[in-house]
């Protein structure tokens, strides 16, 4: 069996470090950030438009604190990671085991 995803997306949020103190996460007691992507579909809508999907993912410990230094708002990223329920809830997690910087938000003049 595999469990492996791969997203990539713009991130909706700058990056900040929590500390987990949840049981729903499942890695208690580290350090985590939550990486915010936002994804557009490859098909238009019945009005013509792009939707976009809004997909959060859970870093922790040294990919959390490399994200949170090196990207902001509106950069690309790609992020490889797997799928995780929740205890015994039917709720699933994404959890990021590699982040990749693809490109910066185009700057304004």
């Amino acid at each position: 069996m595999l469990n492996q995803m791969i997203l990539v997306g713009r991130l909706t949020h700058d990056i900040t470090i929590e500390k987990n103190k949840e049981k729903d996460i499942s890695q208690e007691n580290k350090k985590y950030a939550v990486i915010s992507l936002a994804i557009p579909r490859s098909f238009k809508n019945s009005e013509g438009v792009y939707d976009t999907d809004f997909i959060d993912c859970y870093a922790f410990d040294n990919i959390a604190m490399n994200i949170s230094e090196y990207c902001h708002k509106g950069d690309i990223v790609g992020v490889k990671g797997r799928i995780q329920r929740i205890d015994s809830t039917s709720e699933l997690q994404l959890i990021a085991e590699k982040v990749t910087f693809l490109s910066s938000k185009p700057k304004e003049d």
